[in-house]
């Protein structure tokens, strides 16, 4: 381009008159395609839909707010979205949020705090969302989450069952007994225990559900070693001490990256994975499939949580003063244990 070369000029987005134009029908049809589609006669939306996309045409979300009431908008408060369940569980819910025809703007906390919670809501409710899922994984945040306005629509996903709020969240419980029987089942004795953090609400769950087994079934119960953390380093250095301990033959660690740390303590230690100690997780995360040896692990849906989370959300926003969900029992998802090769029956004495 030389200096007398007038630069280009940038493409004009397209507008709703565009949209209009070219599929042969008023703005007001296009306005309703948006925003009142069942209005529209079958024909005429297709129309009207594909000239949106020829047009790469994108609503102006404020003007559809506007005519609706609606902005289209959920909230998400996360916290520490880096680890394995939280990352997946965010990405179930922005799925079937897409699926209603919605999007999700998030508010990332640092903490559980009631201030952080109270913030992160703030935050979300100045960005007109309509209702929020807020991800609490840790007892901390149960003063925050009742802080909360009533008139606001809230669900939360894995925390207790005693929040005057709606909660979906997936059975940790039933996942420890899962694998703690299979273990058993196996022909070990007992079976050991390497805890998550004392204040996630997942990893007391597990917790419960594996002494439940072994309680039920006269087996001993092994004190659980607690984890300050849920990585591969806590399931190492834990590891160490149960790979000294030669009346170890089963591990159950309260997820895969600590079952990872486990099986290289018991590897430098010279025990063999299965045949002298078996080895089970918790997540399935994608790795488990390639660790050596294969992990047993237990799936948790997280797919499925989000869609409940965005189904109990969108009935709260139909009647945000309902009191029904003050007394319903958090709604859990089972998860699905998965045998592979870390698991086996124990040495012969």
């Amino acid at each position: 381009m030389t200096a007398d070369t007038p630069p280009p000029v940038p493409s004009r987005a397209a507008v709703m008159d565009d949209v209009a134009a070219l599929a042969g029908v008023s703005a007001m049809t296009v306005s309703r395609v948006l925003n009142t589609p069942e209005k529209v006669r079958a024909q005429t939306r297709a129309r009207v839909l594909a000239a949106m996309r020829e047009l790469d045409y994108r609503p102006n979300s404020a003007a559809r707010m506007l005519v609706t009431g609606r902005s289209g908008v959920l909230g998400v408060v996360s916290f520490d979205t880096t680890l394995y369940g939280p990352a997946s569980t965010l990405y179930g819910i922005e799925q079937a949020a897409r699926a209603a025809d919605y999007t999700v703007s998030i508010a990332s906390l640092s903490a559980l705090t009631r201030a952080a919670i109270e913030d992160g809501v703030d935050r979300l409710r100045a960005q007109s969302v309509e209702g929020a899922i807020v991800l609490a994984p840790h007892r901390s945040a149960a003063a925050g989450l009742r802080g909360l306005p009533p008139d606001f629509p809230v669900v939360v996903v894995g925390a207790g069952d005693d929040l005057p709020v709606p909660v979906a969240a997936v059975d940790n419980r039933a996942g420890g007994v899962r694998v703690t029987r299979h273990l058993l089942s196996l022909g070990h004795r007992t079976v050991w225990h390497i805890a998550g953090p004392a204040d996630w609400i997942d990893a007391s769950e597990r917790v419960v559900g594996w002494r439940s087994v072994l309680e039920a079934e006269g087996r001993p119960v092994p004190v659980p070693l607690q984890s300050s953390d849920w990585s591969p380093r806590s399931g190492y250095e834990l590891g160490r001490r149960l790979a000294a301990d030669p009346a170890v033959t089963a591990v159950f660690a309260a997820n895969d990256p600590m079952a990872l740390g486990l099986l290289r303590a018991l590897r430098e230690a010279g025990r063999r994975v299965p045949e002298d100690v078996s080895v089970a997780g918790f997540d399935d995360v994608p790795e488990s499939p390639y660790f050596a040896p294969p992990l047993t692990s237990v799936r948790q849906p997280f797919g499925e949580v989000g869609r409940h989370a965005v189904r109990l959300l969108l009935e709260r926003m139909a009647d945000p003063l309902a009191d029904g969900a003050r007394n319903r029992p958090p709604l859990t998802v089972e998860p699905e244990l998965v045998v592979r090769e870390s698991t086996a029956a124990p040495p012969v004495s």
